[in-house]
């Protein structure tokens, strides 16, 4: 399976905020960002002027990273979206929301969508009470979604029992029976609102 292997501090700093690609660490004075928030290189800090391509490619490259898909990936999300009704980047987003591992981290099973995806494709997930190892399925209202119950006795798990978890409203979680249910397509009300969508729309549009 392809994947990014440029280190996850290093991404956050060349698109100039958090993305929270490593969990806890990204919320404590570790985090890269606060201890040296320039853009890596040598002339990282004296870089200013971006022209207009370069914003579109920014604000592409950033939801990428920050999602954990691949160029292919992300492009086909695009079309997918230009194809169907409504508004081309809130349709984009909303497809890459409903994805499996998005949706586990939305619910608060793992602390980064990294650890979230490696937690699907362990097989640790099921949805419909089926056992579902693809990181990009894409969920639709109504699933249930659930840790496996021969899993549910590991300890990332265990810690979850009892917690009170803030999540979107298109989603509900149990951490006590460690299920919840899709209850919406989510809207881009949903969505992280630091996303400027219409750069990216812009960018494919060319």
């Amino acid at each position: 399976m392809a994947r990014t292997i440029e280190p996850d501090c290093r991404q956050c700093r060349r698109e100039g905020r958090k993305l929270f690609l490593k969990g806890e660490r990204c919320t404590s004075k570790k985090c890269a960002m606060e201890r040296r928030p320039v853009i890596p290189g040598q002339h990282g800090a004296s870089r200013k002027r971006v022209t207009e391509y370069g914003l579109q490619l920014r604000e592409k490259q950033k939801v990428k990273r920050m999602y954990g898909i691949l160029e292919k990936q992300f492009r086909k999300y695009y079309e997918d979206a230009a194809k169907s009704k409504g508004v081309t980047g809130e349709n984009m987003l909303s497809l890459i929301e409903r994805r499996l591992d998005n949706v586990v981290y939305r619910m608060g099973i793992g602390a980064s969508r990294a650890e979230c995806r490696q937690i699907v494709n362990h097989g640790h997930i099921c949805v419909n009470g089926k056992r579902v190892t693809i990181a990009s399925y894409r969920v639709k209202v109504g699933d249930e979604i659930s840790v496996k119950e021969n899993k549910q006795q590991l300890d990332m798990f265990k810690d979850l029992k009892g917690m009170k978890i803030v999540m979107p409203k298109w989603l509900e979680f149990n951490t006590e029976t460690l299920s919840g249910k899709i209850l919406a397509l989510p809207t881009r009300e949903d969505i992280d609102t630091d996303i400027k969508e219409q750069l990216i729309i812009e960018l494919y549009s060319r």
